[in-house]
């Protein structure tokens, strides 16, 4: 069955969603430098293929996170997170982008994120 959230639900979980997003937006800053130094045949203070491995690894395990709450992850570049919701009897999403203080906003589920609205 898939999960409807409250917005009550949603904000309540921003705290671990917001740890697991810091973490995750390291990991990536991380990754990239390492793989540009990979492919430069460049030696990297952050280590080599191995940590390479585990980077991906750890971001799968974030993921994985989030996938067993059912929910949506529609981005990590920007980290862009979907709640399923219902306001006013209307499918919706609640979504919070990487760098925003709160969840606040929400978009009907079939238009996306060009369709964001304040949460009333």
């Amino acid at each position: 069955m898939d999960r409807i959230f409250t917005v009550e639900e949603a904000r309540g979980l921003m705290p671990q969603v917001c740890g697991l997003v810091d973490e995750l937006v390291a990991i990536r800053a991380d990754l990239a430098e390492l793989g540009h130094d990979l492919r430069g045949g460049v030696r990297s203070p952050l280590g080599g293929l191995p940590e390479a491995k585990a980077m991906e690894a750890r971001i799968a395990e974030i993921l994985g996170w989030f996938e067993e709450r059912q929910i949506e992850i529609k981005g990590i570049a920007p980290v862009l997170v979907d709640f399923p919701a219902v306001l006013g009897g209307v499918s919706v999403r609640l979504c919070w982008i990487e760098g925003e203080t709160e969840l606040g906003w929400y978009h009907r589920s079939e238009l996306g994120f060009p369709g964001r609205r304040r949460l009333p």
